[in-house]
């Protein structure tokens, strides 16, 4: 059986140097190509070496064209406007498309959409099986327990530019579908002076930012008397670089369409 052929968008930052070394360990995967923006300071290198790898001859380009036709899969945690262009032309190559980026919004959506009726698009704010069952739990929780104030903490390294993280709203839309409610009109962030009291129903968001952290997650549902914490600490990117490469074999042969990690995994 052929291997399934995989690009990396994004192949030099943290995530992408973790997907090269994760397609390096599975047996019916190979890297195909390894994409960086024009311009960039990695083009022409070797990727494997880039990765902490033995050289693999596969260089750093900026060739998308090239790189989606000659491929099965795209593994992409760039940025929005990068994933964005990228869903486009995995389209025109009727191609698999991982988009693990964050900062993804509400707007964006018809634009996924749009790409979704001829590619396989498997978009998700965190690619970990822990994390999805995480969200399983909140949702069952908020079901439950409808008369608690929810609060989701989250923490990530000091070079993160978004806020709150994409794990954090993932969780946060559990908890919300968990009770029925769209999250855009119970999300409050960044709480500061005299904001008055809480009102009734919202989801808080809190962020905090600092050292290496690759990500920490805390769902606290709190009420009279009690209080419960749903957690998840992240100590490895191999945990959602496995998980792309997961939902990467998934997405071969399905139906074009837009999913989550939550298709991928059952749940």
């Amino acid at each position: 059986m052929t291997n399934i052929r995989i690009t990396v968008a994004g192949a030099s930052g943290r995530m992408g140097q973790a997907l090269i070394r994760a397609i390096a360990e599975t047996q019916d995967m190979d890297l195909a190509f390894a994409l960086e923006r024009k311009g960039h300071g990695h083009i022409g290198e070797d990727s494997g070496a880039m990765a902490g790898l033995p050289a693999n001859k596969i260089w750093v380009t900026d060739d998308v064209l090239t790189a989606l036709a000659g491929s099965d899969a795209l593994l992409d945690f760039t940025s929005p406007a990068g994933s964005l262009a990228m869903a486009d032309l995995s389209a025109q190559a009727r191609i698999v498309h991982v988009m693990g980026t964050t900062g993804i919004e509400d707007s964006h959506i018809a634009q996924l959409n749009a790409a979704a009726r001829h590619a396989v698009i498997v978009k998700s704010g965190n690619m970990s099986l822990g994390v999805n069952l995480l969200a399983a739990l909140v949702r069952e929780a908020a079901k439950a327990l409808p008369n608690y104030d929810i609060e989701i903490l989250e923490m990530h390294h000091r070079m993160k530019v978004d806020a709150p993280s994409g794990t954090a709203l993932l969780l946060g839309d559990a908890a919300a579908k968990g009770r029925d409610v769209a999250l855009a009109a119970k999300k409050v962030s960044g709480r500061d002076g005299i904001t008055g009291a809480r009102n009734d129903g919202a989801i808080g968001f809190a962020s905090l930012r600092g050292g290496t952290v690759v990500g920490d997650h805390t769902v606290i549902l709190a009420g009279p008397n009690e209080r419960i914490e749903l957690s998840h600490k992240a100590e490895d990117r191999m945990i959602f670089a496995r998980g792309a490469i997961a939902a990467a074999r998934w997405g071969q042969g399905k139906k074009p369409g837009l999913y989550s990690m939550t298709d991928v995994l059952g749940f």
